[in-house]
């Protein structure tokens, strides 16, 4: 039998999930479930979101029934909840890196199928509302289409079938655990993006467990290599926050060695679901002294052990004073890297300064500098200036 190796090197086509791997549905999913329990006295246990992703829809509401103690059957509760489901498919936002994905592989004319335990109109209601995803995939199978759903291999095989190859030349990109065990039964190549935090230790059947898209190499697997990454950062559409600082080290963290400014991640909630864990960069404007360049962490601090999605910036800069109170505003455009699990604090703070390094030098560059210059981060300074 040829090893993951061997196969990896003739890879030549793409199988993707599509929930929770292209789209950001769990967070559509969760907002109408949560508010069809509250019909019922019921509330939300976020903990419990691991019952139903992967699942096909009857089997996600027989365990919402199931778990919930719902005074209905499983197709009452289907029929109460579908109507704002479909009413929500537009508002599904595309994943970090998914339509960078999509594209690069439509460009090196990279085969692709979608394969889905959705139905497959569902399916193409998702993907009528992202502009030229659909006329990209080859095949698209739904899990009405085949006998029985992930993790059954059968929904995997049919999308092999219909692009006319052999399975073990196709790499799955899944972020649920019975798509992973689909693929690697179909005899696929299986790459996971747990949609989930802390889940990487549940899928060791995949190939590979990545934090996000952004993080994937598709050279790995024999397919064509992104070209976008510059001075170790990848460049992605710039967002700006901002809020006052809740906690601030002005004369540098005793720990870190650099100022932090952390922020309320509560006004950020639905901002940072949108965006995946890990370590980006830009530029923070702080109200009372100027723009600086600037490192920041999204994510649940494996070493910490946090329980709560964070957003903590890290500004590059040496200050005489605290800054606590002050209003920080950040315009965040590049990536470094995904949050990773470090045996030491003395190793995580070593990471930090490499980090540091990446974007003191990346921030020179005109891809990002120019980003110093945003009316939004003088703002707050120019406000500051007509009032004295």
């Amino acid at each position: 039998m040829a090893s993951s190796k061997t196969m990896a090197s003739l890879l030549s086509h793409v199988i993707l999930d599509l929930d929770g791997t292209l789209l950001n549905t769990d967070c559509i999913v969760n907002q109408v479930i949560k508010l069809s329990l509250v019909k019922y006295g019921k509330k939300w246990d976020g903990k419990m979101a691991h019952r139903i992703v992967g699942k096909t829809p009857f089997e996600a509401a027989a365990a919402i029934v199931e778990d919930y103690q719902l005074p209905c059957s499983i197709e009452e509760f289907i029929s109460i909840i579908t109507p704002t489901f479909s009413d929500q498919w537009c508002n599904i936002k595309a994943l970090p890196g998914a339509n960078r994905l999509i594209e690069h592989l439509r460009s090196n004319k990279v085969p692709m199928a979608l394969a889905s335990n959705s139905p497959k109109l569902n399916i193409e209601a998702k993907l009528s509302c992202h502009h030229g995803w659909k006329e990209s995939f080859s095949a698209i199978v739904g899990g009405n289409e085949v006998e029985i759903g992930k993790p059954s291999p059968k929904i995997f095989l049919e999308a092999a079938k219909r692009m006319n190859v052999d399975p073990s030349l196709c790499l799955v990109i899944e972020d649920s655990l019975p798509g992973v065990l689909a693929g690697k039964a179909a005899g696929m190549v299986v790459v996971a993006v747990p949609s989930l935090p802390k889940q990487a230790a549940l899928y060791s059947s995949a190939d590979e467990v990545i934090n996000s898209l952004l993080d994937l190499h598709p050279e790995k697997w024999g397919l064509p290599a992104f070209e976008d990454w510059i001075e170790g950062t990848l460049p992605i559409d710039p967002w700006f926050i901002g809020g006052p600082v809740i906690k601030g080290f002005g004369r540098g963290s005793k720990v870190l060695g650099i100022p932090t400014a952390n922020l309320a991640a509560e006004n950020f909630s639905d901002l940072l679901s949108d965006h995946t864990s890990g370590v980006y960069f830009g530029w923070a404007g702080l109200s009372n002294r100027g723009i600086y360049k600037m490192v920041m962490s999204i994510g649940w601090n494996p070493y910490f052990d946090n329980t709560e999605k964070t957003i903590e910036p890290w500004l590059l800069h040496t200050f005489d004073e605290d800054f606590y109170g002050e209003e920080l505003r950040l315009a965040i455009v590049g990536y470094i890297r995904p949050e990773a699990n470090f045996p030491s604090l003395e190793s995580l703070i070593a990471r930090i300064h490499e980090d540091g390094r990446i974007a003191e030098k990346a921030l020179d560059l005109p891809i990002y500098a120019s980003y110093k210059d945003s009316p939004y981060l003088a703002t707050s300074l120019q406000q500051q200036s007509n009032c004295q």
